[in-house]
């Protein structure tokens, strides 16, 4: 048995069995990918796959042992290359950041440069997705580190650790009758055409929970995953607006930069508040450029913290070790 065999094993069980698409992921040839299998099987004494005919139709009990064990094998292959890397090219490297726009836009910014002033040899790889995207690619290894509000969590293979927490804003132009108010409520709220974030992202699904836990039915006109543009179709006067408070940071006063056509108020004491977690795949090898720039986004890690959370029961989020 052999490194191939087992990453076409474990390509196989990732694309739905699909031996086609398997080939393209691989960049070789279907008929191969087959044969490997049947020798994999014929050494081991088991069928990883039932199959009708060509086609793979599903996988058997001992199969999935098989890629349980598969999937071990590969992720300490993989540690094996970053400790190689990590001793070989001692402070340089690619880090690769898996986040959602908001987090990309507002709040990584500093640690990146804080990063690339400490390691300048350390190249950094940004990848943009919803929440559930940034955790398959740090399950899939195309990134060394995840950063999102929701969904991260509920991945076993990760471990995360939460980073800091945020409430949201309420973002309205300022001869908005409710520019006026201090202490805005749900009511208020819901009588207005609202401009907020798609459902998958930045904490949408707590603001819709305290609508829906009052009984009440925003009006939601608009939405977008990017904040800027929350902002400017408020501007616009197609509603008002509701942003992570990051959005706002650069900003001492509520008041968007540019001039005092939009104020903003803070609502947590409406929606509550959320907590950004990081993430990072379980069992793996983290790189000392990666645990450094960890330290740098939350003054919650430490190295000792992170590595002891990696080495824990596999229970998700990590939030006693904090």
């Amino acid at each position: 048995m052999n490194l191939h065999q087992f990453r076409f094993v474990h390509e196989a069980a990732r694309r739905n069995l699909n031996l086609t698409e398997t080939a393209k992921a691989l960049h070789t040839s279907q008929p191969g990918i087959s044969k490997a299998i049947l020798e994999l099987e014929e050494e081991l004494g088991v069928d990883i796959f039932v199959r009708h005919g060509k086609r793979l139709k599903r996988i058997t009990e001992p199969g999935q042992q098989v890629l349980q064990a598969i999937e071990v094998i590969l992720r300490e292959v993989g540690n094996l290359k970053r400790i190689g890397d990590e001793y070989a090219k001692q402070d340089a490297g690619t880090l690769s950041i898996a986040t959602t726009h908001t987090q990309a836009r507002y709040v990584l910014p500093e640690p990146v440069a804080a990063l690339r002033k400490k390691y300048p040899k350390v190249a950094v790889s940004l990848h943009q997705g919803t929440p559930e995207q940034v955790a398959q690619m740090v399950l899939d290894e195309t990134a060394d580190i995840g950063l999102a509000t929701e969904s991260l969590s509920d991945f076993p293979d990760l471990v995360t650790l939460p980073c800091y927490e945020w409430q949201h804003v309420v973002v309205m132009p300022a001869d908005h009758p409710l520019a006026q108010v201090q202490n805005l409520t749900l009511e208020m709220l819901a009588k207005e055409p609202l401009i907020s974030y798609h459902p998958s992202f930045t904490g949408r699904k707590r603001l819709d929970s305290a609508f829906t836990q009052r009984g009440l039915h925003p009006n939601v006109v608009l939405e977008a995953i990017d904040a800027d543009v929350i902002k400017t179709y408020t501007k616009l006067g197609l509603g008002i607006g509701l942003v992570a408070e990051m959005a706002m940071k650069e900003d001492q006063q509520p008041v968007v930069p540019g001039g005092s056509d939009l104020v903003w108020r803070p609502v947590g004491h409406l929606f509550g508040f959320n907590v950004a977690r990081l993430a990072f795949k379980r069992g793996a090898y983290l790189r000392q450029f990666v645990l450094a720039f960890a330290e740098l986004v939350s003054d919650r890690l430490s190295r000792q913290l992170i590595l002891q959370a990696m080495q824990g029961p596999s229970t998700g989020s990590q939030d006693d070790a904090l």
